[in-house]
């Protein structure tokens, strides 16, 4: 008769101490997301931005685009939030973002990944048991088009000092 063992639980276990960041290292976030129309009105008419060229198609066709453009604030939160399973979901804080740049359009129907690079690792000065990661990050399209990048630095536990450890 074969050994029967106990069953395991195993625990989900997201995101990196500042131990397991590597400068150069760069992680391929999933899954993607296709924006919808929906995402789009619902995102400007939540943040208060009525600006017509996210929800009034007429308007929208006479521009240089010809149709509504997903607005930029929807796209750098949901690249944002890719992000977070790999690079702060251990966090203590994001510390901020720089150099936030939107290069191309998206529009409803494109489905949209991230990349981010990890460009600093060094522990704190302040705190002895957390450090700082700086990672750049690119939101493309599924065509490849890149279409907002930024830098941003985030406050990570080292191991046994994150919350909940």
């Amino acid at each position: 008769m074969p050994d029967v063992q106990e069953p395991r639980t195993i625990v989900a276990d997201l995101g990196r101490y500042l131990e397991d960041f590597t400068v150069g290292d760069v992680y391929e976030h999933r899954p993607g997301r296709t924006i919808t129309e929906a995402d789009n009105i619902q995102f400007s008419l939540l943040t208060m931005n009525r600006h017509p060229m996210h929800c009034d198609h007429a308007f929208a066709e006479k521009s240089e685009f010809g149709k509504p453009l997903v607005n930029s604030g929807l796209t750098l939160a949901i690249v944002l939030g890719m992000t977070v399973d790999d690079v702060s979901y251990k966090s203590v804080a994001n510390l901020g973002w720089k150099e936030i740049k939107l290069v191309a359009p998206v529009f409803p129907g494109d489905t949209v990944y991230a990349r981010s690079k990890v460009l600093d690792v060094r522990e704190s000065k302040k705190r002895p048991t957390q450090g700082i990661v700086t990672t750049y990050t690119e939101g493309y399209k599924a065509d490849g088009t890149v279409f907002v990048t930024f830098e941003r630095a985030s406050l990570v536990p080292k191991r046994g000092h994150g919350i909940g450890d």
